[in-house]
């Protein structure tokens, strides 16, 4: 039985987020051996120091591609949100499976929310387009940087070291541990970021093999959504250091998507929305992109 190699980074999540894709593509195609290869990125070995100032997009995926590349490994599972809108070449995603709960969350000790939170509770999180959108409603609160792993930021919170948390639920699914949560938040609230919530599983453009055992796990939906919302992301020029968000939902053919460009201080938050049909999802993606520039976004992100 040939063996496929997975690569995955290491943190505990990840390796959940592997298990699972290995255990559909048992489902698809048991006559293959599944591994796991764990992977270091630059984004984990720098847990001190901020997304900007390693790089921002890609921290979290370019070790684990260039293994890809060189053959190392067959496949690399990944946190859509964490991709660079340009996907490396000679690499494709040949699978983007059913989205987890996309939604932001808080999580604290006390069963509070945003409404709830005293002034001036400090709030952690790595995030700069959860605090430029809270920030917009709650001006008061005061929020720090936040690494590392869901473990490691929920060991903070136990510490005392913040009021609450600004997670993504699907994080948390995954994890088992829905019951930290104490608010989840609309989308009006908080737009989430492209992609998040949706794993994809990303191989060498020419490896026709290992893109059909794939090609069950693929969710047209998510896909489409996801490309709606990467789309719309990569024509604003977005990454991890910027505040856009974006979410798109199929309904049977026609893709309706939301995106946000904030300023960094909360002061300025343009929203705008498409519909099209899902054969032109990423048409629709760079159309609302290229309206919120016009329409002031440029300005903001300048």
């Amino acid at each position: 039985m040939r063996t496929v190699m997975i690569g995955s980074r290491g943190s505990r999540l990840a390796l959940i987020q592997a298990e699972y894709v290995i255990s559909k593509l048992k489902e698809a195609a048991p006559d293959f051996n599944y591994e796991i290869k764990i992977i270091q990125t630059s984004g984990d070995k720098w847990q001190g120091v901020g997304l900007a100032g390693i790089g921002g997009t890609g921290v979290f995926t370019k070790e684990i591609e260039n293994a890809l590349l060189s053959g190392e490994i067959d496949a690399a599972v990944h946190s859509m949100k964490d991709l660079p809108t340009t996907i490396t070449a000679g690499l494709t995603i040949a699978a983007i499976m059913e989205r987890e709960d996309p939604r932001d969350v808080l999580v604290a000790k006390a069963p509070v929310t945003l409404g709830t939170l005293p002034q001036g509770a400090m709030l952690g999180t790595g995030s700069l387009r959860r605090i430029a959108q809270l920030r917009y409603l709650r001006p008061d609160l005061v929020f720090e940087p936040l690494r590392g792993n869901l473990d490691t930021r929920l060991r903070k919170l136990d510490e005392g070291n913040y009021s609450g948390l600004l997670l993504a639920f699907a994080g948390m699914k995954r994890m088992g541990w829905e019951r930290y949560v104490t608010q989840v938040f609309s989308f009006d609230t908080c737009l989430p970021a492209a992609g998040q919530g949706a794993l994809g599983v990303e191989i060498r453009s020419d490896d026709q093999e290992i893109a059909g055992l794939l090609l069950s796990l693929d969710h047209l939906p998510t896909h489409a959504a996801v490309l709606a919302e990467r789309a719309f992301l990569g024509r604003v020029g977005g990454g991890c250091h910027v505040p856009i968000g974006a979410l798109a939902e199929v309904n049977g053919n026609e893709i309706h998507l939301r995106g946000i460009i904030a300023a960094l201080d909360g002061s300025k938050l343009l929203r705008g929305e498409e519909v099209g049909s899902l054969q032109q999802a990423k048409e629709v993606g760079i159309e609302l992109g290229e309206r919120l520039l016009s329409k002031g976004g440029g300005a903001i992100l300048e």
